[in-house]
């Protein structure tokens, strides 16, 4: 079930936010200070090309420069694509076959506005990769 949701979330919308995540990394790899804020963009649009069967969650290690990571990336590109993510999840909304994707889309919002101290998990083994 999860093969046949994320092939028709790449058609409806998956391609295209994996796009501007693309997009917003490779601008944010110009510049050295920029390196990691453009790794987590390629993380990230990995997830929002592939969603279903993964899960986001945080990193209980993430401190201090993590949120500082954070403000910084909302300023520089976390806006932008959430803004995406809310205006392709109220289109998906607008037919009863795409209400699913469009929730899917809501509930990147969050990810995409702070990235940083997060890890992308298997839905099956939520907390596999936390380090506690």
């Amino acid at each position: 079930m999860k093969t046949v949701l994320n092939i028709i979330w790449l058609i409806l919308s998956g391609f295209w936010l994996f796009l501007g995540y693309l997009f917003a990394g490779l601008l944010l790899c110009i510049t050295i200070i920029g390196i990691p804020f453009g790794i987590a963009s390629f993380r990230i649009g990995l997830y929002a090309l592939w969603p279903f069967g993964y899960s986001a969650v945080e990193r209980r290690d993430a401190g201090a420069p993590s949120c500082l990571g954070n403000v910084l990336w909302l300023i520089l590109a976390g806006w932008w694509l959430a803004l995406t993510h809310i205006v392709t999840g109220l289109v998906l909304c607008v037919t009863i076959i795409g209400i699913p994707f469009g929730i899917a889309n809501f509930k990147l919002v969050p990810v995409s506005l702070m990235p940083l101290g997060r890890e992308i998990v298997r839905s099956d083994q939520p907390f596999a990769q936390q380090r506690w």
